[in-house]
Order: C-alpha cells, then sequence, then structure tokens
C-alpha cells in the first residue's frame, strides 16, 4: 500500500505518520459501534420484522469505519477510496430505501430522483473557490486547495435531501418523521465542524495539540447514520399503511372548535 501522500486535515499537518491523526482515526470506531448495535437490534426482532435494508446497514457502517480508518492513518488515493466509496454507497441505497419504504414513491419517480441527486452531488463536488472566486474552471495553483468549504459542499445535496424527506414525512404524520429529522439536523452541525477544521486549526487545542474538529465530524455522522438505521430498524419493513401513519386525535381529545 502506498504511504501517506494526503495531508488534509488539521490533526496531521504534514506529518506522514501511522499515528499522526489519533483522534481520527480511533474516532471511526463510531462507526463500527453504530453497525454492531443495530445488528443486536436486528438480531432481537422477528424474522418478520427483520428487513434485509437494515442489516445491509449496519454492514454498511463497519464497512465505513474501516474505510475512514485506513484514510487517516495511511492517507493516499487508495485509502481515499475505501473512505469514499462506502460513505457513497450508503447516501445512494438509504435514498432509495427511504423513498421506496418510507415514502412509498414508485419504481420510476425514485430513479428519477436518484439520477437527480447523484447529478447534483456530481456538480456540487465540482465547485471550486479560490481568492475569493468561485466557479468551475478556476485557475489555480497546483497543490493549493480549491476545495469549497473545504469539500463540505459536496455533502450540500444530502443535506437538502435529508431536511425535504424529514419534512415530507412530517406533513404525512410518519412515524419516521421525527428520527429523520434529527439525523438531518445532526448531519448539518457535523458538516460544519468538517468545514470548520482548517478555520479552528490553531485555536482548537489541547496542552498546545492541534486537535481540529475533524474528529467530532466522524463522531457526529455516527450519530447521524444510528438515527438513520433506527428509523430504518423501526419503521422501514416496508411502506406504511396509512393504518400505521400517526393518527389524528380522537374526537373526545380535541378542543372546542
Amino acid at each position: 500500500m502506498q504511504g501517506a501522500t494526503i495531508f488534509a486535515y488539521c490533526e496531521r499537518g504534514m506529518s506522514p505518520a501511522f499515528w499522526a491523526e489519533p483522534l481520527n482515526a480511533i474516532t471511526n470506531a463510531a462507526f463500527v459501534a453504530a453497525g454492531i448495535a443495530g445488528a443486536v437490534m436486528i438480531a432481537r426482532q422477528t424474522p418478520a420484522e427483520r428487513s434485509a435494508w437494515s442489516i445491509f446497514f449496519a454492514l454498511n457502517f463497519v464497512a465505513i469505519g474501516i474505510g475512514s480508518f485506513l484514510f487517516h492513518t495511511v492517507p493516499n488515493p487508495s485509502t481515499g477510496a475505501a473512505d469514499t466509496i462506502p460513505i457513497g454507497i450508503f447516501m445512494l441505497t438509504y435514498l432509495v430505501f427511504a423513498l421506496r419504504r418510507f415514502a412509498g414513491a414508485g419504481v420510476a419517480l425514485t430513479a428519477g430522483l436518484i439520477a437527480l441527486f447523484v447529478a447534483a452531488m456530481a456538480l456540487s463536488g465540482q465547485v471550486q473557490c479560490y481568492g475569493g472566486r468561485i466557479g468551475f474552471a478556476l485557475a489555480v495553483p497546483e497543490g493549493a486547495r480549491a476545495a469549497c468549504l473545504n469539500g463540505g459542499l459536496a455533502y450540500g445535496p444530502a443535506v437538502i435531501a435529508l431536511f425535504l424527506m424529514s419534512g415530507w414525512l412530517a406533513i404525512r404524520r410518519h412515524r419516521a418523521a421525527a428520527l429523520v429529522f434529527a439525523a438531518a439536523v445532526t448531519f448539518a452541525v457535523s458538516l460544519t465542524f468538517r468545514t470548520l477544521d482548517p478555520t479552528l486549526c490553531d485555536s482548537f487545542t489541547l496542552l498546545g495539540y492541534r486537535l481540529g474538529t475533524h474528529f467530532l465530524w466522524h463522531l457526529l455522522n455516527a450519530t447521524t447514520l444510528w438515527l438513520l438505521l433506527l428509523a430504518a430498524i423501526r419503521f422501514g419493513r416496508r411502506a406504511l399503511p396509512r393504518a400505521e401513519i400517526i393518527p389524528p386525535r380522537p374526537a373526545a381529545l380535541r378542543g372546542p372548535r
């Protein structure tokens, strides 16, 4: 495996050492823990309650944790792929799952929305920010960082998708709405910490050691995924019929008109 060639985070600085990012590396255990906790919950379900989707997501969390650990110990293009591919797989598969199982969308609508999401992700990932300018083909010196919001802009479509989904579910009084909304808020906060990593590099320290904020991205992302997995485990066996959507209050509990 090629050694460290990518120096993208505050905690690492320019050190090629394996443990140059101890917090960024160790906090990936949160993804593995979320996957194991989910697997335990799934194992306690009856066969009728158990969903292949939930099992897949729990396994995917473990892959995310391992891939990110590799990237934050030996950061190079190969481990970068191991880091980003499982995340991309989760975003796409969970969106398909949410559209089909939560929203009850048809195959054609789901395919169209997935295509729109992929296009938005690809487009946002190509936007450059450098020298006070923003665009797609800026004159950026070799080796200079030009990713907008420290690369966080590429995750913008995922944040928007979570908020839109939670809003739609809330309007439909779907029981998964609260968990999806909590995941959307947590992910937005998480993305903020990811963006601020280089900005707060010299001020976010402990005993002179530059911590950065990227490790908080890991912890909050693991929380985001856990909330989404809970929604899948509890409410994702199939598209819920009207009887399983939160019913209106009984007439006896309503106030006078």
